[in-house]
């Protein structure tokens, strides 16, 4: 394959033809000059041998999944094109402009900050009422022992729900479908797809995660989002969107990849911060997380969106504790005030703690191995169509509702607390003691927390001093459904979060090991909970900093710094010993070519002329039209290496790297000449503005269709040195390839051209793209190099 199109069209090299069997292997330039102990202790005789064997043709695929919907990928342009029209454009800017470009900046990472507020607030006033209303209706008939029609209702409700999720998704927009951290994670890497932040997108994520956590299921609404924070950022850091009719010109300086990649970590963590009310978290889990480069001013702006997060979501809240927002009450934005606690503990009581980190970080490796094979499998059902992944989601929801719904039949009654006879039993949506089908004076333990939200189910378990209310068999019964369901839950075609299942999950867990180690542990259970909670988020995420300081923003007590911090780090210890974490998982699962901070050890016995392949495709500094728009007709590149030639240059050297974008806007532009001769930056400047060449928003873009050339302007000539990188990043062929994997990664490149180590040959070797530092690629070369 290609050289710069290894990345669904990303660079400037033909695709080569395949080779015939018969055709001797290639032997890379690398042989000169490394020797594999391997090869030399396999055959004595065998010296003379390549070390290597190259397959000329490469078949790795260029589509990955993007929520529930596979599609082409491409990278981004985080690299500045210095150009004559770049330079022309900053040139062209007074102080006044300057000072509106940078006012800007801050003014829409507030604005961003704002909207996802609204937008997580909105989240929880919906379910906390759908939910709300779904369980008061299945209670009311429970208290007229109508228990049958209660059950109708309630797996009808969720049903109807769940199923007006998935065709949500399957239909407008499927990759709305999953969490979407994943696709973030890629997208602030690099790696474009079609609609991973469209608006569509960002509508199905806000009604379908409110109508799949109102359905019951075991998910939660915080990773969806992260996805909805970098949708809003998208969103109004292009300008809006052609498609829909919606653009505002004054946003016209920020229709870069760059710019947008800042804006969108800024929606991210104002997405954590929405979700879990935690400013200082929603920074951390950006930079720990999701963002693959960082700097010290794009801290001091996400910090400013997520202190504008929690400053709105702080007033609104209040608004709706005076009994505004209909059922909405103390769940929603899960906040577990643990400060009058206080955390004191013996020696006997680390060693409980560590033991717990350490059952976490194992149970948290296992989810992450279950949730790869299931998603595995639905990723089969899910190809057969809509209607598949709706009949999936649905059979989902007739299944969780049957436990959640079923199981706490199968438990006794418990008799109320006399010292909390006015508040047992529960009568209501939600409550520690649920009454459901027991008599008065009594509860349900395992419906207090089956048949709540799942954040007052969290609540119910973070709870102090009820040491007694949930037995060893009720959290056992409890923690083994929701693992299991969280793995069958996580996968189908709705917005659906991992936060809350682990957590539930966790803090089960944990509470469960307080009961058990109560008579050796003075810590209270609800304690446990919260530790256990923390052990499977960091057994399953891998996150440290950016969890604890969440779940410190969560409870609200510094006291509990110490035992958070020992029992992730155990958890995560232990964890990375078997697999990574979840989200690192599903981004090589769903073939997303995500660039790692450290090159592969493979690379290092490589150089980079090993994984260059040609004919490359190059255009003249002066072209002729028809060339060109032949060149974009029959290729999907986007960067064309320019080749300065006579009479230009005495030789043949290597002028610079042209975009595909700008070649489009260049042709639209019509700036011909009728002989091969260079035209003036004035007249280009003249017909063309530099805006001309921002990259366009969602929506239609130019293509080659698009021009309408006549015959006769296709037979002129166009100067490509006003629209052509001077400067491209280039290294020698026989750098290594691992020096080049961490070049290209630092710089956040697209392209990079390869130039030979000796004169009397042509200026460019070929071009590396994001592609050919993939392990994939590079075994589908060299298949010896990289185990299986």
């Amino acid at each position: 394959m290609a050289t710069a199109a290894k990345e669904g069209g990303l660079g400037g090299a033909e695709s080569s033809p395949s080779t015939p069997l018969a055709t001797p292997v290639a032997t890379p330039v690398s042989t000169r000059s490394v020797k594999w102990e391997k090869d030399v202790e396999d055959a004595a005789g065998a010296l003379d041998r390549p070390l290597l064997h190259k397959r000329c043709t490469n078949t790795t695929s260029q589509m990955a999944v993007v929520g529930a919907n596979t599609c082409p990928i491409e990278s981004l342009d985080y690299e500045v094109v210095e150009n004559e029209v770049y330079n022309q454009d900053w040139r062209s800017r007074g102080k006044l402009q300057i000072f509106q470009y940078q006012a800007l900046k801050w003014a829409l990472a507030l604005f961003v900050g704002l909207v996802v507020a609204l937008v997580g607030f909105f989240n929880n006033i919906a379910v906390e009422n759908i939910a709300g209303f779904k369980l008061l209706l299945t209670s009311d008939l429970m208290l007229k022992d109508r228990y049958m029609m209660a059950f109708v209702v309630y797996i009808g409700c969720n049903t109807t729900l769940a199923a007006a999720a998935a065709a949500l998704c399957a239909y407008v927009a499927p990759a709305a479908a999953g969490s979407g951290i994943p696709e973030v994670k890629a997208y602030l890497n690099g790696i474009d797809a079609h609609s991973i932040l469209a608006p569509s997108t960002l509508l199905v994520k806000i009604f379908g995660s409110v109508l799949g956590v109102s359905a019951g299921f075991v998910l939660g609404k915080e990773g969806p989002m992260v996805h909805t924070g970098a949708c809003v950022a998208s969103f109004l850091g292009q300008g809006g969107s052609r498609k829909y009719g919606i653009t505002w010109n004054w946003i016209r300086y920020f229709k870069n990849d760059l710019d947008r990649r800042d804006l969108i970590t800024c929606g991210a963590a104002a997405g954590v911060a929405a979700a879990f009310r935690a400013p200082v978290g929603g920074v951390l889990f950006a930079l720990e997380e999701v963002t693959s480069w960082w700097r010290s001013a794009l801290l001091w702006r996400t910090f400013s969106t997520t202190a504008v997060v929690a400053m709105v979501l702080r007033g609104l809240i209040s608004y709706c504790r005076g009994g505004h927002c209909g059922l909405f009450g103390k769940g929603g934005l899960i906040m577990f005030d643990l400060s009058s606690r206080q955390a004191t503990y013996t020696a006997t009581d680390l060693a409980a703690v560590m033991l717990l980190g350490i059952l976490g970080g194992l149970l948290g490796a296992l989810f992450n191995y279950f949730v790869d094979r299931i998603l595995r499998v639905y990723s089969i059902l899910n190809e057969k169509g809509a209607r598949s992944k709706i009949i999936l989601t649905v059979t989902i929801s007739v299944i969780t509702s049957c436990c959640t719904f079923g199981l706490p039949w199968l438990t006794s009654c418990t008799p109320c607390p006399p010292e909390l006879a006015g508040k047992c039993p529960t009568i209501g949506r939600s409550g520690n003691f649920k009454n459901f089908q027991c008599p008065a004076g009594h509860y349900n333990a395992l419906a207090s927390l089956f048949f709540n939200t799942n954040d007052d189910a969290i609540r119910n378990l973070f709870s102090a001093g009820t040491d007694r209310e949930f037995g060893v068999a009720t959290l056992l019964t409890f923690f083994v459904t929701v693992y299991a369901l969280g793995i069958l839950t996580y996968g189908v075609a709705v917005p659906s979060g991992l936060f809350i299942p682990v957590i539930l999950a966790g803090a089960s867990f944990g509470r469960l090991t307080g009961s058990l180690v109560g008579s050796i542990s003075g810590l209270d259970t609800g304690l446990f909970a919260l530790l256990g909670a923390a052990s499977f988020l960091g057994g399953t995420m891998r996150m440290t900093v950016s969890v604890c300081v969440i779940l410190l923003e969560l409870t609200n007590d510094l006291h509990l710094l110490p035992l958070i911090m020992l029992v992730l780090l155990i958890a995560k210890t232990v964890a990375d010993c078997f697999n990574k974490g979840v989200y690192e998982q599903m981004v090589r699962m769903k073939g997303l070519p995500y660039l790692e901070v450290h090159a592969e050890p493979c690379m290092r016995s490589l150089v980079a002329g090993d994984v260059v392949s040609g004919p490359l495709i190059t255009l003249s500094s002066v072209e002729r039209v028809g060339t060109v728009v032949e060149t974009l007709r029959h290729t999907g590149h986007n960067g064309f290496p320019v080749i300065e030639e006579p009479p230009f240059a005495a030789a043949p050297e290597l002028c610079g790297l042209v975009l595909r974008s700008h070649l489009l806007v260049l042709l639209q532009g019509r700036i011909f000449t009728r002989g091969r001769a260079k035209a003036s930056a004035a007249e280009v400047f003249r017909t063309l503005a530099p805006f001309d060449f921002a990259k366009a928003g969602s929506g239609k873009g130019l293509k080659v269709e698009d021009l309408g050339l006549s015959e006769e302007e296709m037979d002129m000539y166009v100067d490509l040195h006003p629209i052509t990188n001077r400067s491209p990043y280039t290294v020698v062929e026989n750098m290594s390839l691992a020096k080049a994997a961490v070049l290209f990664r630092g710089l956040a490149l697209r392209h990079m051209c390869v130039v030979p180590m000796t004169q009397g040959r042509p200026p460019v070797v070929g071009i590396l793209t994001r592609h050919d530092f993939m392990p994939q690629y590079i075994r589908g070369l060299y298949p010896n190099t990289i185990p299986r």
